[in-house]
């Protein structure tokens, strides 16, 4: 898919930047293709030292692509990404010592212990025996000190996805990016994950997540840019993200699952399920006692209702919407 006009590009650049002293990443108008399908179109924005900020994009939007930039495994057609200040091209040592990345995919080597692996890991980075105690504190700490002295082979996927993070961080980078890191685990060691993420923010690291777990992103995130079709469409806090939703959800629990809503309601339906209708309501225009009367007005019974504010995933799912009609 080819970049879209010119003023979108534009739009682009007015973004607002962060002073280089603060900033833990830097990514200024940066273009990717492979082949005829544009995989980013001048994404520019900053990540503050000590930021938890979330890379959130439907498949396909670039999301791993910026981070193999970061991580220097793709290089970009045009611009530049700069790690605590460092050239992710020009000083990609430096670069690549303050990244620390766990991937997506479980890629693991078969022939080693997981302290073997750690020990190769942190050696990769010029860290010595002096990182030891480091190691050993990252086995307790991600719950792989029994397993410490096994083959990867022999662990479950779980373990294998703790083993990762401890690869990313065992060269003590500033910077760690999460790559989806709760994809195809367990509830408990998501939960085990969030905490050990907040943990590492608490002690100073910058967090970038990309996660389609947007109740994560909800949870943990100060700060979050929305990519789709390889632009920015969007880079607020998570508060400021949500205020832009000028709608409320009225959640109507009906007698007769197989009632017609009259027309003029039938419009702000979101969700149906049995009986159980979702209607999406602006805060300014629609009124629930107007909606209520309506109901009664066709003879149509509510056994419940409720109201709740849009959540970041109702954000999501508008803008991306939105942004679908435009194309």
């Amino acid at each position: 898919m080819a970049c879209e006009h010119e003023h979108r590009r534009d739009r682009q650049q007015t973004l607002i930047t962060l002073d280089p002293a603060v900033c833990a990443v830097t990514i200024d108008n940066v273009h990717k293709r492979f082949g005829q399908v544009a995989a980013l179109c001048g994404v520019t924005f900053d990540i503050a030292r000590g930021e938890f900020f979330g890379l959130l994009g439907p498949n396909g939007a670039g999301k791993s692509t910026l981070i193999n930039i970061m991580a220097g495994l793709v290089r970009a057609d045009a611009g530049r990404v700069r790690v605590m200040g460092h050239d992710v091209v020009r000083a990609y040592r430096r670069a690549r010592a303050a990244l620390g990345v766990v991937p997506q995919e479980l890629v693991y080597d078969p022939f080693f212990s997981v302290r073997e692996i750690l020990r190769l890991q942190s050696g990769y980075f010029g860290w010595g025996k002096e990182n030891e105690p480091w190691i050993e504190e990252l086995l307790e700490t991600l719950d792989l000190a029994p397993k410490a002295d096994a083959n990867l082979q022999q662990l479950s996927g779980g373990m294998k996805r703790r083993v990762l993070i401890a690869q990313a961080l065992v060269h003590r980078p500033q910077v760690v990016v999460l790559d989806e890191p709760t994809a195809g685990v367990d509830v408990e060691l998501r939960k085990a994950l969030w905490e050990f993420a907040r943990r590492l923010h608490r002690d100073g690291h910058t967090i970038v997540l990309t996660t389609h777990y947007l109740e994560e992103a909800e949870s943990l995130c100060d700060r979050i840019a929305i990519l789709h079709h390889g632009q920015v469409r969007a880079l607020d806090t998570k508060h400021g993200l949500l205020a832009r939703h000028p709608y409320r959800l009225l959640c109507l629990t009906v007698a007769d699952e197989h009632v017609r809503l009259p027309e003029s309601l039938a419009r702000l339906i979101t969700a149906r399920e049995g009986n159980r209708i979702t209607l999406r309501l602006h805060r300014l225009d629609d009124q629930i006692g107007g909606i209520l009367n309506t109901l009664h007005a066709a003879g149509i019974a509510v056994a419940d209702l409720h109201t709740r504010d849009p959540g970041l995933e109702d954000v999501f799912l508008e803008l991306t919407a939105r942004e679908e009609e435009a194309a």
